[in-house]
């Protein structure tokens, strides 16, 4: 079982070389939703988005006979991104599995930070099994994306620093992918503020988290074709789905129209660079899918790793607010 000592935990594992990323308010948001709203800005963590926490907590845990056997993992760019640093910073090998159509800022990133790539179609493969057959090949560490309890409770850290700034919340909104931020951040949230109702936010077209919260039974979803590659995942993991099930209140969904709104306006009045993931709260109460009104509400900006001329033509297909 995790609990928010293990967060605790990995927050001092964390100290001083995670950022203490800044918590941004913004009057016209809180005007135009009449409510409080408090985003935590996991895009300008190391790497860019919130995964280098969960990276970093899982590998920096390891004996080191186990670092020095490798860390493999699979994504589509933010925890491979994230991975890549952790093993670059600790002197580790890394390899990650990843989509040939994984945005190419967060391939670059990747290789970057010194990563071996293994690429697939995910079309016409699973990058469960590509891992496990080079799993079985040189026996490296798999620190998987979400489904791992020392990812989930790093990742937990986030919502614990937010809370630690504005103490109590009406409401905690967090994007869902596989869960390991949604899991980690609920902890948080039992823990310092038992009040807050928490609420999992995903694309409309990858709405697995959503069903299978609602009908108690895991429910999948294959390569969908949403803008939040970052939430592009088959379905919550053994870990995840009996956290989320036990300490989420409830799940939403939002467009991907509603994505490029939320961007766009985080862009143009906050001046923050957020990617389509990192806006699913955001989205949600901006689009009028959770009620925030009167509330004090709390926002995890998850990551910040777009293609720029990628967004641009998502703006560019809106018609300007008036």
């Amino acid at each position: 079982m995790i609990t928010y000592d293990d967060v605790e935990a990995a927050a001092d594992r964390l100290r001083g070389i995670a950022h203490r990323t800044p918590v941004a308010t913004s009057r016209t948001l809180d005007g135009r939703l009449s409510a409080r709203l408090f985003l935590k800005c996991e895009n300008l963590q190391r790497a860019g988005a919130f995964k280098f926490r969960g990276a970093y907590n899982a590998t920096a845990k390891l004996a080191l006979a186990e670092r020095a056997r490798g860390i493999l993992t699979y994504s589509s760019g933010n925890h491979a991104q994230a991975i890549a640093l952790v093993c670059r910073l600790l002197g580790v090998p890394a390899t990650i599995v990843m989509p040939r159509n994984a945005p190419a800022p967060k391939r670059r990133a990747t290789e970057g930070y010194g990563a071996r790539i293994v690429d697939y179609d995910p079309a016409t493969a699973r990058r469960e099994e590509i891992a496990e057959a080079l799993r079985r090949e040189s026996d490296p560490v798999l620190i998987p994306p979400y489904d791992h309890a020392d990812v989930i409770a790093g990742q937990g850290t986030a919502a614990r620093e937010l809370l630690e700034e504005t103490g109590s919340l009406d409401l905690l909104l967090v994007p869902c992918g596989g869960g390991g931020l949604l899991s980690g951040s609920a902890l948080s949230a039992r823990a310092l503020s038992p009040g807050c109702r928490v609420v999992g936010v995903e694309p409309e077209l990858a709405d697995d988290a959503m069903r299978s919260f609602r009908t108690g039974t895991l429910q999948t979803v294959s390569n969908p074709n949403t803008i939040a590659d970052g939430a592009r995942t088959p379905s919550l993991g053994a870990l995840t789905f009996p956290l989320v099930r036990r300490n989420v209140d409830e799940m939403a969904t939002v467009s991907d129209d509603d994505l490029v709104r939320a961007m766009r306006f985080v862009w143009e009045r906050m001046k923050l660079v957020v990617e389509p993931t990192g806006v699913l709260g955001l989205a949600a109460a901006l689009a009028g899918k959770v009620d925030v009104k009167g509330r004090k509400v709390g926002v995890i900006l998850s990551g910040g790793n777009v293609d720029l001329a990628f967004a641009a033509g998502l703006f560019a297909r809106l018609p300007a607010e008036a």
